[in-house]
Protein backbone atom coordinates (compact mmCIF):
# COMPACT_ATOMS: atom_id res chain seq x y z
CA UNK A 1 0.00 0.00 0.00
CA UNK A 2 1.46 3.29 -1.52
CA UNK A 3 1.11 6.03 1.93
CA UNK A 4 0.84 8.74 -0.18
CA UNK A 5 -2.43 6.90 -1.93
CA UNK A 6 -3.71 6.20 1.49
CA UNK A 7 -3.28 9.42 2.01
CA UNK A 8 -5.40 10.88 -0.78
CA UNK A 9 -8.68 8.24 0.47
CA UNK A 10 -8.63 9.33 4.19
CA UNK A 11 -8.91 13.00 2.28
CA UNK A 12 -11.87 11.89 0.56
CA UNK A 13 -15.44 13.30 2.05
CA UNK A 14 -16.51 10.36 4.31
CA UNK A 15 -20.45 10.25 5.88
CA UNK A 16 -20.93 11.92 9.27
CA UNK A 17 -21.10 8.70 10.83
CA UNK A 18 -20.17 4.88 10.19
CA UNK A 19 -23.56 2.87 8.80
CA UNK A 20 -25.27 6.69 7.84
CA UNK A 21 -24.92 5.59 3.68
CA UNK A 22 -27.21 2.86 4.83
CA UNK A 23 -28.95 3.94 7.65
CA UNK A 24 -32.63 4.50 7.34
CA UNK A 25 -32.62 8.68 6.77
CA UNK A 26 -35.36 11.14 7.46
CA UNK A 27 -35.69 14.50 8.20
CA UNK A 28 -38.15 16.66 9.94
CA UNK A 29 -38.74 21.10 10.19
CA UNK A 30 -39.17 22.06 13.49
CA UNK A 31 -41.91 25.10 12.61
CA UNK A 32 -42.22 28.50 13.99
CA UNK A 33 -45.05 30.52 13.77
CA UNK A 34 -45.99 34.22 14.75
CA UNK A 35 -49.12 34.71 16.72
CA UNK A 36 -50.33 38.30 18.17
CA UNK A 37 -46.45 39.02 18.29
CA UNK A 38 -45.50 36.18 19.88
CA UNK A 39 -43.30 33.14 18.05
CA UNK A 40 -44.71 29.41 18.73
CA UNK A 41 -43.83 26.12 17.70
CA UNK A 42 -45.82 24.55 15.71
CA UNK A 43 -46.31 20.77 16.08
CA UNK A 44 -49.20 18.36 14.37
CA UNK A 45 -51.10 15.10 16.02
CA UNK A 46 -50.87 12.79 13.70
CA UNK A 47 -54.28 11.07 12.16
CA UNK A 48 -55.84 8.12 14.15
CA UNK A 49 -56.20 6.51 11.27
CA UNK A 50 -52.72 6.26 10.66
CA UNK A 51 -51.08 2.64 10.25
CA UNK A 52 -47.99 3.84 12.65
CA UNK A 53 -47.90 5.96 15.36
CA UNK A 54 -51.69 6.98 14.98
CA UNK A 55 -52.48 10.42 17.61
CA UNK A 56 -48.48 10.90 18.43
CA UNK A 57 -47.18 14.17 18.32
CA UNK A 58 -44.27 15.39 15.74
CA UNK A 59 -43.40 17.63 13.56
CA UNK A 60 -43.47 17.70 9.99
CA UNK A 61 -41.23 15.43 8.19
CA UNK A 62 -40.02 12.02 7.17
CA UNK A 63 -38.20 9.61 5.22
CA UNK A 64 -35.31 11.03 2.68
CA UNK A 65 -36.28 9.63 -0.89
CA UNK A 66 -33.56 8.62 -3.02
CA UNK A 67 -35.48 11.86 -5.76
CA UNK A 68 -34.39 14.33 -2.45
CA UNK A 69 -31.27 16.29 -3.21
CA UNK A 70 -30.59 16.80 0.23
CA UNK A 71 -32.40 16.35 3.78
CA UNK A 72 -33.53 19.44 4.05
CA UNK A 73 -35.21 18.95 0.13
CA UNK A 74 -36.99 15.89 2.15
CA UNK A 75 -38.63 18.17 5.16
CA UNK A 76 -39.84 20.61 2.75
CA UNK A 77 -41.61 18.41 0.77
CA UNK A 78 -42.64 16.40 3.40
CA UNK A 79 -44.04 20.17 5.23
CA UNK A 80 -46.07 20.58 1.88
CA UNK A 81 -47.00 17.39 1.67
CA UNK A 82 -48.30 17.05 5.08
CA UNK A 83 -49.12 21.15 6.12
CA UNK A 84 -50.24 22.47 2.42
CA UNK A 85 -47.67 24.80 2.65
CA UNK A 86 -45.82 25.94 -0.34
CA UNK A 87 -41.77 25.04 0.37
CA UNK A 88 -41.00 28.28 -1.36
CA UNK A 89 -42.81 30.21 1.73
CA UNK A 90 -40.48 28.56 3.94
CA UNK A 91 -37.68 30.53 5.95
CA UNK A 92 -35.11 28.02 7.16
CA UNK A 93 -32.96 29.53 9.70
CA UNK A 94 -30.71 26.88 10.42
CA UNK A 95 -30.33 23.81 11.22
CA UNK A 96 -29.75 21.34 14.21
CA UNK A 97 -27.02 18.55 14.70
CA UNK A 98 -28.05 15.10 13.12
CA UNK A 99 -29.83 13.38 15.68
CA UNK A 100 -28.42 9.59 15.72
CA UNK A 101 -30.72 7.22 16.73
CA UNK A 102 -28.95 3.97 16.45
CA UNK A 103 -26.72 3.19 13.53
CA UNK A 104 -29.39 2.30 10.95
CA UNK A 105 -31.31 5.58 11.83
CA UNK A 106 -31.09 9.05 11.56
CA UNK A 107 -32.83 12.17 11.72
CA UNK A 108 -31.46 15.69 10.24
CA UNK A 109 -33.60 18.70 11.85
CA UNK A 110 -34.34 21.55 10.46
CA UNK A 111 -35.82 25.28 11.53
CA UNK A 112 -38.02 27.52 9.86
CA UNK A 113 -40.92 30.18 9.52
CA UNK A 114 -44.05 29.77 8.53
CA UNK A 115 -46.94 32.01 7.70
CA UNK A 116 -49.81 30.90 9.81
CA UNK A 117 -52.19 32.39 6.76
CA UNK A 118 -50.27 28.83 5.01
CA UNK A 119 -51.96 26.32 7.57
CA UNK A 120 -55.57 26.31 6.50
CA UNK A 121 -54.98 23.17 4.13
CA UNK A 122 -53.36 20.71 5.55
CA UNK A 123 -53.26 17.01 4.98
CA UNK A 124 -56.09 15.29 6.69
CA UNK A 125 -55.46 11.71 5.90
CA UNK A 126 -52.04 12.57 7.85
CA UNK A 127 -52.46 14.91 10.31
CA UNK A 128 -55.28 14.77 13.05
CA UNK A 129 -54.76 18.32 14.26
CA UNK A 130 -52.16 21.11 14.92
CA UNK A 131 -51.26 23.38 18.01
CA UNK A 132 -48.65 25.43 19.10
CA UNK A 133 -46.71 26.28 21.88
CA UNK A 134 -44.66 29.82 23.06
CA UNK A 135 -41.42 29.74 22.72
CA UNK A 136 -41.22 31.71 25.67
CA UNK A 137 -43.01 28.82 27.83
CA UNK A 138 -40.52 26.18 26.19
CA UNK A 139 -37.92 28.68 27.44
CA UNK A 140 -39.19 28.03 30.89
CA UNK A 141 -40.42 25.09 31.50
CA UNK A 142 -38.07 22.22 31.73
CA UNK A 143 -39.54 18.82 30.82
CA UNK A 144 -39.33 15.74 32.73
CA UNK A 145 -37.59 12.76 32.22
CA UNK A 146 -38.41 8.61 32.63
CA UNK A 147 -35.59 6.36 31.64
CA UNK A 148 -35.99 2.96 29.90
CA UNK A 149 -32.99 0.01 30.84
CA UNK A 150 -31.59 -1.53 27.72
CA UNK A 151 -30.11 -5.05 27.88
CA UNK A 152 -28.94 -7.15 24.89
CA UNK A 153 -29.98 -10.16 24.23
CA UNK A 154 -28.22 -12.13 22.13
CA UNK A 155 -30.14 -14.54 19.40
CA UNK A 156 -29.93 -18.63 19.77
CA UNK A 157 -27.67 -18.91 17.06
CA UNK A 158 -25.20 -16.40 18.70
CA UNK A 159 -21.68 -17.87 18.18
CA UNK A 160 -20.75 -18.23 22.14
CA UNK A 161 -17.59 -20.36 21.35
CA UNK A 162 -16.03 -17.32 19.50
CA UNK A 163 -16.02 -14.78 22.39
CA UNK A 164 -14.20 -14.68 25.60
CA UNK A 165 -16.19 -15.99 28.24
CA UNK A 166 -18.52 -17.58 26.01
CA UNK A 167 -22.09 -17.24 27.36
CA UNK A 168 -21.10 -16.03 30.68
CA UNK A 169 -19.92 -12.34 28.58
CA UNK A 170 -20.89 -9.44 30.45
CA UNK A 171 -22.73 -7.51 28.44
CA UNK A 172 -23.02 -3.99 28.96
CA UNK A 173 -26.86 -2.29 29.63
CA UNK A 174 -27.38 0.90 29.24
CA UNK A 175 -30.64 3.04 29.62
CA UNK A 176 -32.31 5.25 27.82
CA UNK A 177 -34.23 8.86 28.19
CA UNK A 178 -37.47 9.35 27.24
CA UNK A 179 -38.52 13.29 27.84
CA UNK A 180 -41.63 14.35 28.59
CA UNK A 181 -43.39 18.05 27.51
CA UNK A 182 -46.78 18.75 29.44
CA UNK A 183 -48.48 21.84 27.89
CA UNK A 184 -51.78 22.13 28.64
CA UNK A 185 -54.15 18.57 27.18
CA UNK A 186 -50.84 18.08 24.70
CA UNK A 187 -48.24 15.57 25.93
CA UNK A 188 -45.11 16.09 23.84
CA UNK A 189 -42.58 12.87 24.02
CA UNK A 190 -40.56 10.65 22.28
CA UNK A 191 -38.01 11.46 19.35
CA UNK A 192 -39.76 15.07 19.05
CA UNK A 193 -39.44 15.95 22.70
CA UNK A 194 -35.77 15.27 22.36
CA UNK A 195 -35.58 17.44 19.31
CA UNK A 196 -37.85 19.75 21.42
CA UNK A 197 -35.14 19.76 24.18
CA UNK A 198 -31.92 20.13 22.00
CA UNK A 199 -33.26 23.01 20.25
CA UNK A 200 -34.58 24.82 23.11
CA UNK A 201 -31.19 24.60 24.52
CA UNK A 202 -29.38 25.94 22.07
CA UNK A 203 -31.02 29.14 21.65
CA UNK A 204 -31.65 29.89 24.92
Amino acid sequence: MNINHLKGQLAKPQPLFLGEETAFRSAVLIPLVEKEGEWHVLFEVRALTMRKQPGDIGFPGGKIDDTDASPLAAALRETHEELGVDQQSIQILGHLSPYVVSPSFVVYPFIGVIEPSELDAFNKDEVEELFTVPLDWLLTHEPYVHYIPIEPKPSIDFPFDKIANGENYEWRTSRMEEWFYEYRNYTIWGLTARLLKYFVAKIK
